[in-house]
């Protein structure tokens, strides 16, 4: 199978081979992962401006992933899918109501079954998507932690599977945006692809964190959040947020652990840095939140006569 050459491999000497197209939020970042738990690749410079790869034992991809961008709210959706399994399993991440449509001919176009709609937290700058989606495509199911309190189909905890095809999302609790924060981070094993994935939420984003000033939040909870959940995950750990405002798609736990301007500080530092943002009220808030406590669809909720 051809793939894109891309602009992101970290590597020494010696790593499982994925190969990356990136882009800006205008045009999404789409890729395969092609992995295999004995594959190497040997580099051989041949001068100073030449360098030849030899690639060996290699598997066919098996994850298929897109990342997706709503520009009202700066939010990125995400769809993972098993596609060596017959059924092609997906599932979206965050998904936003207003791209619902867009997000389910996607899915059609790549000959993917759709199995769940999830969300890291009861957002509160947009509106989820989950419930057009549970109308539009019968059988699939919503995602949110118990702790958010919502509604939803199936409701996570830490230390959660979820399974899509072979492939899986282990559920890891970071609260302190929200009391119902999670982070879904893709399986560890053989069989799973390398380096892993985190889709972090508003719990940490690329050299940021989500404000703590309101839905429960608590900078304290979410400083502890951050380095016990996420900053232990191996450092080539690829994080997705879900949003971004300057232009940036991914980022790595490495890269936050050294630059996040705000998470590399001290604890007490940090709750001065959160208590000290003066953010504006979100302007969405009144709207989103009770339509995503009731997943997305609190207009089609019955009325008391």
């Amino acid at each position: 199978m051809l793939l894109n050459v891309g602009t992101f491999i970290r590597s020494a000497t010696r790593f499982s081979p994925f190969i990356i197209t990136h882009s800006s939020p205008s045009s999404p970042s789409s890729f395969c992962f092609s992995f295999s738990p004995k594959q190497t690749v040997s580099f051989t410079p041949q001068s100073s401006q030449m360098a030849s790869f030899t690639t060996l034992s290699q598997s066919p991809p098996k994850l298929l992933f897109r990342q997706l961008f709503e520009k009202e709210s700066s939010t990125y959706t995400y769809l993972l899918a098993d596609c060596s399994h017959p059924d092609k399993p997906a599932l979206l991440i965050d998904p936003v109501d207003r791209t619902v449509d867009r997000d389910l001919n996607l899915v059609k176009e790549l000959g993917l079954k759709l199995i769940y709609a999830m969300n890291t937290h009861v957002h509160a700058d947009h509106v989820t998507g989950t419930g057009l989606i549970k109308g539009k495509v019968p059988g699939v199911k919503s995602v949110i932690s118990k702790a958010s309190g919502s509604k939803a189909d199936v409701f996570v905890e830490a230390g959660d599977k979820i399974s899509f095809g072979d492939l899986f999302l282990e559920v890891r609790a970071t609260p302190g945006h929200t009391m119902g924060c999670v982070t879904y981070v893709t399986g560890d094993g053989p069989d799973q692809p390398q380096p892993r994935m985190a889709f972090t939420g508003d719990a940490l984003l690329i050299r940021g964190c989500g404000r703590t000033d309101f839905q429960g939040g608590s900078s304290q909870q979410l400083y502890k959040s951050v380095h016990s959940q996420i900053f232990t995950l191996p450092k080539e750990t690829l994080l997705y947020p879900a949003h971004d405002y300057k232009g940036f798609s991914v980022t790595t736990v490495g890269e936050e652990m050294l630059y996040n301007p705000r998470l590399t500080k001290d604890e007490e530092t940090f709750k001065n840095i959160m208590e000290n943002l003066n953010l504006a009220y979100p302007k969405m808030i009144d709207v989103a939140v009770p339509a995503n406590m009731v997943c997305g669809l609190q207009d089609l909720e019955p009325k008391a006569d």
